[in-house]
C-alpha cells in the first residue's frame, strides 16, 4: 500500500489545499494515491477542514475514500464534532454512517487475534468488584456498587452484573449477562439477556436508517462533549507506611493477593463542551432534562407517541474570509476560526489514587485487555481498559481507582479467579424461554 501513496513535501498538503479552494475535481485524481489520513500542522485532517468549511462535496468524496472519522486535531475536535458545530444535517449524518462502519471494520480485523487469544488460554472464573463515589456528598450517597461475574470457556465469554449502563448521572440496575460466543458469525456473536423480564437482545451489528436519524438528533441537540484521561505527567510511587521507620506498604488483596501499594500522581480528566450550534430554547431543554434526572426523574427523549420531529439543518455560517496561505502560516493550533465562533468551556480535575500490583494474580495484563475489548460496549469496563492499557508497574491491577466522570470515580477489585475446567456450555446459550426483544437495551 504505501509504495502507491505519493511522495509529498512535508510543508505541502495538496489534499487540504484542495479542500480550501473547492476544487473538487483536482481533489478526486489526488485521492487515488494520496495518505487521506494526513495531518497538517494544525493536526486537521482534510476531511476536518471540508467539514468547518462546508464544502459537501469534498466531504462526500473524502468519505468515500475511507478518511478516518475518529482521528482528532490539536484542539482535540474530530470531524464529527466540527460538523456538528457547523450544522448541515446530511453532513453529519454521513459521518456517523462511516464513523459505526470503521469501528465495526477495527473489531472485524482484531476479531481473529482475539479469539486465538482467548482460545489459548485455560477456561476461567473470575469476579470484578466496583464501587462507585463522588466528592459530590449527595451523589455519593446513591452511587451503585456492583460484582461482575466472568466466564471464559473456549472462544466464549459471559459477563452476569446488575449494572446495565453508566453514563451522566443515571444507570439501569438489572440482573443482566452479556455473551460473546467467538465462533457465531459478527451479527450473532454479543447478545444481552435480561434475566428478570426474560428477553434478550443481540448487540447490532448495524444501525437502522431510523436509529441513525434519532443519534443525529440528539447530537444535534446536546453539547459537544470531549473527555479524556491524561496521562501526560502521570507517576507511580510506592506508598509508605510507619512513622518512624518507613517501609514499602503492601496489602494482601481479596484475602489472596500479595501485592505493592502504589500513589497514582498526575492523573487529569479533561473535560471540554461546545454549544455553538445550540439556540436558547436548547439549553433551557438540556438543563431541564439535567434537573430532571439529578432528582431521580427517567425522562424519555421522544415525548410524542408518533414519528420524532426531525432537526433542520442550521443557516451555515458566513463563509470564511481565510484564504490557504494565511491558514498554514499559522502558528500550529493558532489558525483563525473557519466555522461559527466557538462557545466553549473546559474544566480539568486531578485525581489522586491508589493501586495494588501484585504479581500472584493468575491472569496476564494482555490477557484482561482482550477480555475488557469484548465487553466494551459497557461504558465503565472501556475506561477500565483505557486504564490497564497504560504502562503500570510490575504485575496484575487487583485493585485500582479510576475516574469515570468528572464527578465520579470507581474502586475495582478483582477479588477472585479460579481456572476451571467445568464451567457449563448452557452458560453461553440463550434460554430456550427468553424472547428477543431488539430494543430493550437502545444505547447497546
Amino acid at each position: 500500500m504505501s509504495n502507491t501513496i505519493c511522495n509529498v513535501d512535508e510543508d505541502t498538503f495538496p489534499l487540504h489545499e484542495c479542500v480550501f479552494t473547492g476544487d473538487v475535481r483536482k481533489l478526486s485524481s489526488l485521492l487515488r494515491f494520496s495518505n487521506v489520513t494526513r495531518k497538517d500542522k494544525h493536526g486537521n485532517t482534510a476531511l476536518h477542514l471540508a467539514v468547518m468549511l462546508g464544502r459537501k462535496e469534498c466531504v462526500q468524496l473524502l468519505l468515500a475514500h475511507s478518511a478516518p472519522v475518529k482521528v482528532k486535531n490539536n484542539a482535540g475536535w474530530s470531524p464529527l464534532a466540527e460538523a456538528i458545530s457547523y450544522g448541515d444535517r446530511q453532513t453529519i449524518s454521513s459521518l456517523v454512517r462511516k464513523l459505526k462502519q470503521q469501528a465495526r471494520e477495527q473489531m472485524e480485523r482484531r476479531r481473529p487475534d482475539l479469539i486465538r487469544a482467548l482460545s489459548q488460554i485455560q477456561d476461567f472464573y473470575m469476579e470484578l468488584k466496583w464501587d462507585f463515589h463522588s466528592w459530590v456528598p449527595l451523589v455519593s450517597r446513591i452511587l451503585p456498587s456492583d460484582v461482575c461475574k466472568i466466564y471464559k470457556a473456549g472462544s466464549s465469554i459471559r459477563l452476569d452484573t446488575t449494572l446495565v449502563d453508566f453514563s451522566d448521572m443515571k444507570w439501569e440496575r438489572g440482573d443482566i449477562s452479556f455473551i460473546f460466543q467467538g465462533e457465531k458469525p459478527p451479527s450473532e456473536s454479543l447478545t444481552v439477556l435480561d434475566n428478570k423480564a426474560k428477553v434478550y437482545q443481540r448487540v447490532r451489528y448495524e444501525e437502522t436508517e431510523h436509529e441513525i436519524e434519532d443519534e443525529v438528533d440528539i447530537l444535534m441537540s446536546s453539547d459537544i462533549l470531549a473527555a479524556q484521561m491524561s496521562t501526560k505527567g502521570i507517576s507511580f510511587t510506592r506508598a509508605q507506611s510507619g512513622w518512624i521507620f518507613r517501609e514499602d506498604r503492601k496489602e494482601t488483596i481479596a484475602g489472596l493477593y500479595k501485592s505493592d501499594i502504589y500513589t497514582i500522581t498526575g492523573l487529569v480528566l479533561e473535560s471540554r463542551k461546545r454549544r455553538e450550534h445550540l439556540s436558547t430554547d436548547d439549553l433551557q431543554k438540556n438543563k431541564a432534562i439535567i434537573e430532571s434526572l439529578t432528582k431521580g426523574n427517567a425522562h424519555s427523549l421522544e415525548s410524542n407517541g408518533g414519528e420524532p420531529v426531525r432537526r433542520a439543518s442550521l443557516n451555515p455560517p458566513p463563509e470564511s474570509s481565510v484564504n490557504w496561505v494565511t491558514y498554514i502560516s499559522a502558528p500550529p493550533g493558532q489558525y483563525p476560526g473557519l466555522g461559527r465562533d466557538l462557545v466553549y468551556k473546559e474544566s480539568s480535575r486531578n485525581f489522586r489514587a491508589t493501586l495494588a500490583m501484585s504479581n500472584d494474580f493468575p491472569l496476564s495484563v494482555d490477557m484482561l485487555l482482550n477480555v475488557l475489548e469484548i465487553i466494551a460496549p459497557f461504558k465503565h469496563f472501556a475506561k477500565l481498559r483505557q486504564f490497564v492499557a497504560m504502562k503500570l508497574p510490575t504485575g496484575f491491577p487487583v485493585k485500582v481507582d479510576i475516574p469515570i466522570l468528572p464527578t465520579v470515580t470507581a474502586k475495582i477489585t478483582f477479588q477472585k479467579f479460579d481456572f476451571r475446567d467445568d464451567i457449563e456450555h448452557e452458560l453461553f446459550i440463550i434460554p430456550e424461554d427468553f424472547v428477543e426483544d431488539p430494543l430493550r437495551f437502545p444505547d447497546l
